[in-house]
């Protein structure tokens, strides 16, 4: 009977669950570190934290190094003392700690989705939710789930994005019906890890207060689907049209579903919050999300399947692709959420004209792709010239002529381009809708204007 038991319980294991008792490194402290992590120079890590609730104020990178690769437990911890969470909620922090080094490994060892992304979305989310204008709007519970949400968000993250697994009917695409898959999964172990030995650290809440903060943390990295964006910008945009705001300048939210609405789009912004960060902190998050398309690139390669956009390191112009980034995703909704919470958000839209810019002015000088024999060798380091067809990396005349043209004052994607889209979309198919768009609007101007002199 034991082992038909056993076999139940392993047919229902989630897929990227590793399985282990107490955490090994909280086990043996018999006082918590002040950082919740072990360290060898506890000041140096104490100056990293400093600046943790400025916008860009902390380098993830840094803590990494200095706290033995443990950037998420570390930032979830100090931001979680700093907002008095454990006397609040009456959490464990020995089961905090043991949950959060459970969760950070369980993040791979990629190149850009893996613990210190998610570190750097913790601190950002930190950050959005310390907005004046949103001072008060939120329960405390719901300021919570919002933290374990930025946390969990892309945890056992493989790599390889959603439309590769539905392509090629992953295990976790059929596992999740090609609907949000790695969101899916991420929340699946995210949730199930809490599961875990001295890792439940909500064992002592409300069913109320338990459902509560699930259903919000269920929707929050729901929204973190690229797939999401065009549904989520359009309805932040609604929100500022019709926002209430109180003579404290603090916005009125009656309603859950209001409320929801706008902590999905702090999270989408602090997910996609890098090209708004420090310069030199955005070109290595670039530098690590760009091999991570490429690794992805490789594995379709390897396999004769056709390489997904932005994914052939032999045929992508990293500069064009930032500069397109930001104008059609990036500040349009950077700069809707401004209007919402005006002022607060002006040293974010500044940081993020800069470095539009700074790419900008890179892309005359952008490499061609490398010829078949370097490529077939992996060798894309040999001396190449700069190419000025930019039909050779994928990319119009009018596409290098937005490049060279500075970030718009007003949103580039309005309401009247509702289509889906993700970080997979080739970004001429951004400008082609766009200019599709513009062309059957002038085209009914005109019909107007025929059938009025008609009349």
């Amino acid at each position: 009977m034991a082992h038909i038991v056993q076999k139940l319980t392993d047919f229902y294991l989630l897929p990227g669950i590793k399985h282990c008792s107490r955490h090994k490194e909280t086990s043996k402290w018999r006082k918590i570190p002040m950082f919740g992590v072990e360290v060898s120079n506890e000041n140096a890590l104490a100056r990293e934290l400093e600046r943790i609730d400025e916008w860009g104020g902390v380098d993830i990178f840094k803590i990494a190094e200095i706290s033995n690769n443990r950037p998420l437990t570390c930032v979830m911890y100090t931001i979680c003392q700093k907002r008095d969470m454990f006397s609040k909620f009456k959490l464990s922090p020995d089961k905090f700690l043991a949950y959060m080094m459970t969760l950070e490994d369980h993040y791979r060892d990629i190149p850009y989705h893996n613990s210190l992304h998610s570190a750097d979305v913790a601190q950002s989310v930190h950050i959005l939710l310390s907005s004046d204008a949103l001072d008060s709007v939120f329960s405390e519970l719901e300021i919570l789930a919002a933290l374990i949400a930025s946390a969990m968000h892309d945890v056992d993250h493989p790599g390889l994005n959603n439309q590769y697994q539905c392509n090629n009917s992953s295990e976790l695409a059929l596992m999740y019906n090609d609907e949000s898959v790695l969101e899916n999964h991420h929340l699946a172990v995210g949730f199930k890890l809490l599961q875990q030995d001295q890792c439940d650290l909500f064992d002592h809440f409300t069913q109320k207060q338990w459902q509560s903060l699930r259903k919000i943390v269920i929707d929050m990295v729901l929204a973190t689907d690229m797939s999401k964006h065009m549904t989520l910008l359009a309805s932040l945009k609604t929100m500022v049209e019709t926002k209430k705001v109180a003579s404290s300048g603090v916005l009125m939210l009656d309603n859950y579903t209001d409320r929801v609405q706008v902590l999905q789009n702090l999270m989408h912004c602090a997910d996609l919050s890098n090209p708004a960060k420090p310069i030199e902190m955005y070109k290595k998050w670039n530098e690590r999300i760009m091999d991570e398309y490429w690794m992805q690139g490789d594995v379709e390669r390897a396999a004769g399947l056709e390489i997904s956009p932005m994914c052939d390191r032999n045929n992508t112009s990293v500069e064009k692709s930032q500069v397109m980034f930001i104008d059609f995703v990036v500040h349009p909704l950077f700069e809707t959420w401004a209007d919402l919470v005006n002022p607060c958000a002006q040293e974010v839209i500044n940081e993020l004209a800069t470095n539009r810019e700074y790419y900008a002015s890179l892309v005359p000088s952008s490499p061609s792709p490398v010829g078949d024999e370097e490529a077939s060798n992996g060798d894309i380091s040999a001396d190449v010239g700069s190419s000025t067809d930019t039909a050779e990396d994928g990319f119009t005349d009018e596409e290098t002529e937005c490049c060279s043209t500075p970030v718009p004052s007003r949103p580039r994607c309005d309401n009247r381009f509702q289509f889906q889209m993700s970080l997979d979309d080739d970004p001429a198919d951004l400008i082609d809708a766009e200019q599709t768009a513009n062309s059957q609007t002038a085209t009914k101007n005109v019909l107007k204007s025929k059938s009025s002199k008609n009349l």
